[in-house]
């Protein structure tokens, strides 16, 4: 289904060897130069521990592979895609690279096939939805990087105090959130519908109803499932005052320091706010966010992607270095930690079993099913920004959310050109 491939996250590799890929050793004609890499650095309110293991894992990986240098580069992660950008169009492209998008590198012809780096075992173990995210004409590029699925989100002392429990459709949700700001909560639900990940949450309402960004043939923002969903939040939880005093404006990080506080009684958030909420001794739990009359909703998937440019010819040593990453024993320490899922079968597997990791079973359930943005269009980079800036006015009290999604369209049709 063409939704399916345009939305986005969860695959998995086979890690029954972390040694890497078989078949692919490091016999690059250039054996001298460092296998460049160019990450994401994160300050302490993301959490994402793959931050703090980069050096460790690189370490473990020269043990291994002697003979590959690696060069990290670390750079901000709000400034990540423009750096890459601005390296690939001046010729300077790295190895590897971590970025939000991968699209468009992929129709320039500048990323390596994942079954160029991986033999066909390691490239098969990539949770499969997570994969397909990751494809262009069933084609994968994208290789998905520090995965997640999020839950809805609650306040256990709030909502008992209340006298709710946690919501099984969009009618309990809104109920609850009565509920909640009758016992003084100010904020009864978080929408997070502000610059730092607006289309993530607009995302999660619109699959609960049936609704998504893309259809068969290519964008369709406008389509009545949209319109109707964002009418619900207008008149049901923003016009109410059950969603705070501007969601357009409550950035995740926002939302997220709000709910440790008590003033937001419930949202949308990822496993990384497990870590925060245990340390405070925080009261919470989580649940499946609803679909609108009932059932859990079809969650959304979200990661980063791993990429491989071609420019520098190091396939070799890419799918050396890749495969050890993508190996069981990397995969789980980058997707053990409450703040990043596996995005590997077999890693996840194994996940799964260990009564250690069960706090995040539900979410690791979860990454089969998952359905993502359409990362897989090179357009969706001006589309996004665009959703970003202005998807939170069409659930604003008196707005049209017919005209701001025919919007959204019109934006797509100048992008896809």
């Amino acid at each position: 289904m063409r939704r399916r491939q345009f939305l986005l996250h969860t695959a998995g590799l086979t890690g029954a060897t972390a040694l890497g890929t078989a078949g692919l050793s490091a016999c690059s004609a250039d054996t001298n130069t460092p296998l460049k890499l160019l990450v994401a650095s994160y300050d302490k309110s993301v959490g994402s521990s793959i931050g703090d293991q980069w050096g460790s894992l690189i370490g473990a990986f020269r043990k291994a592979h002697p003979d590959i240098e690696v060069d990290l580069e670390r750079v901000p992660f709000a400034q990540l895609d423009r750096t890459l950008a601005r390296r690939v169009r001046d010729g300077h492209a790295p190895d590897i690279a971590q970025s939000n998008f991968f699209a468009p590198y992929a129709q320039d012809g500048k990323l390596y096939k994942a079954s160029d780096i991986f033999d066909i075992r390691t490239e098969g173990d990539f949770i499969r939805s997570y994969a397909e995210a990751g494809m262009i004409d069933r084609v994968q590029y994208g290789l998905p990087f520090l995965a997640s699925t999020p839950r809805l989100f609650y306040n256990t002392a709030l909502f008992k105090k209340a006298g709710v429990r946690a919501p099984g459709s969009w009618a309990e949700l809104r109920d609850a959130a009565k509920a909640l700001k009758g016992i003084g909560v100010p904020t009864p639900y978080g929408l997070q519908l502000g610059p730092e990940a607006a289309e993530d949450e607009a995302l999660a309402w619109l699959l609960a109803d049936g609704g998504g960004y893309a259809g068969l043939t290519g964008y369709a923002f406008a389509n009545p499932s949209n319109v109707d969903t964002l009418t619900w939040l207008r008149d049901h939880l923003v016009t109410p005052g059950l969603a705070g005093r501007d969601p357009k404006s409550l950035t995740r990080t926002d939302a997220y320091a709000q709910f440790l506080r008590g003033k937001i009684g419930m949202m949308i958030a990822h496993p990384v706010l497990m870590g925060a909420a245990d340390q405070a001794d925080f009261p919470y739990a989580h649940a499946p966010f609803p679909k609108k009359l009932g059932g859990a909703a079809p969650p959304v998937g979200l990661n980063d992607w791993l990429m491989a440019f071609r420019q520098n010819g190091r396939r070799e040593q890419c799918g050396t270095f890749l495969g050890y990453l993508y190996g069981r024993k990397s995969a789980l320490a980058y997707g053990g930690g409450q703040s990043a899922l596996p995005v590997t079968s077999s890693a996840a597997k194994a996940l799964r079993e260990s009564p250690r990791q069960r706090p995040l079973w539900d979410f690791i359930d979860q990454m089969p099913v998952a359905q993502f943005q359409p990362t897989n269009l090179g357009s969706w980079p001006k589309v996004r920004s665009a959703v970003r800036a202005h998807i939170g006015e069409a659930v604003a009290e008196g707005a049209r959310p017919k005209a701001v999604l025919e919007s959204l369209d019109a934006v797509a049709v100048r992008a896809e050109r």
